[in-house]
């Protein structure tokens, strides 16, 4: 079943990469689209998901589920201070923030849904909160190196937290939407799926895969962000007691591949922009691979 759901998500991505080979897509499209799912998607994903009544025990879950998140965010950029040690500075910052941060919003969210359902878009939602919450602090700074970049209003604006806020507004108060509300919300939540998974493929196809591989540096961040980070992650949980859908999904949102927003990042503090794409690049290459591993393991000890 793990494995039928990455394919379908793979194919999604392929279409993508022919999209962009045939020019089909261009760097403004692919932007245009990245907008609409940071902007408009993600929010309704968030709110969709919920959209239930209360439940004390669901309430316990999603605070176990952040302190999870929390941990596996907190134990990475850990891990990684001690292991990086690039003296190229530009270099040093997008290998660290690369292997620190997933794509736990674009290929998470789809493979939380296909695999756990709502309840896995429920967990998986907290996680990029906690992800959200963590990127605009620490990563902003560890990548600008200057602390007047940090700013509350943009952590308050981010979309993915705002839509976290609200949905967990009307989860508290069990407030269900009205019909014509909720149809359009669900509509645009279910974007979610195809819309990145053609994005991820067009920067793929945009990309020079074989430079990559050529950087023993890129080696040890696939290594770290695909196989020794959400196995780690996936141990401590284990033995710490956490089973069900918790441990499946923040399975999931740490196995994923390096961020797009590395990238993002990168352009913006003029790090190593052609590092941040071969990494973003290899790591969703390489995890059609290791993301059903490492999914499959979790989902037999779950």
């Amino acid at each position: 079943m793990v494995s039928g759901q990455v394919i379908i998500l793979f194919i999604l991505i392929g279409i993508g990469f022919i999209c962009g080979k045939t020019k089909f897509l261009n760097d403004n499209a692919s932007s245009k689209l990245t907008d609409i799912v940071l902007y408009i998607v993600t929010p309704c994903v968030m709110i969709n998901a919920f959209q239930r009544k209360f439940n004390a025990a669901m309430l316990l879950n999603l605070g176990i589920t952040a302190l999870c998140s929390t941990a596996i965010i907190i134990g990475s950029i850990i891990i990684c201070n001690i292991v990086f040690r690039d003296k190229n500075t530009s270099r040093n910052k997008v290998l660290k923030f690369g292997t620190v941060f997933s794509n736990c919003g674009f290929m998470s969210l789809p493979l939380q849904s296909a695999i756990l359902g709502t309840d896995g878009v429920f967990y998986g939602s907290m996680f990029v909160a906690v992800f959200n919450i963590i990127i605009w602090t620490y990563g902003l700074y560890a990548m600008s190196g200057n602390k007047k970049e940090l700013s509350a209003k943009k952590l308050a604006l981010n979309p993915g937290i705002l839509g976290v806020v609200i949905g967990l507004i009307l989860f508290l108060l069990s407030i269900t939407l009205p019909k014509v509300i909720s149809t359009p919300v669900e509509y645009l939540a279910n974007l979610n799926t195809p819309v990145p998974m053609l994005i991820i493929g067009y920067h793929l196809s945009q990309s020079n895969i074989k430079e990559i591989f050529k950087d023993k540096w890129a080696y040890v961040t696939i290594g770290m962000r695909l196989i020794f980070i959400p196995l780690l992650s996936l141990a401590i949980m284990y033995l710490c007691g956490i089973r069900g859908d918790i441990l499946v999904a923040c399975t999931i949102a740490s196995a994923a591949p390096v961020a797009a927003t590395t990238t993002m990042f990168a352009t913006k503090f003029n790090a190593d922009v052609k590092l941040s794409v071969g990494v973003v690049s290899a790591t969703t290459l390489v995890s059609i691979i290791t993301m059903p591993i490492i999914i499959s393991v979790a989902t037999m000890i779950a």
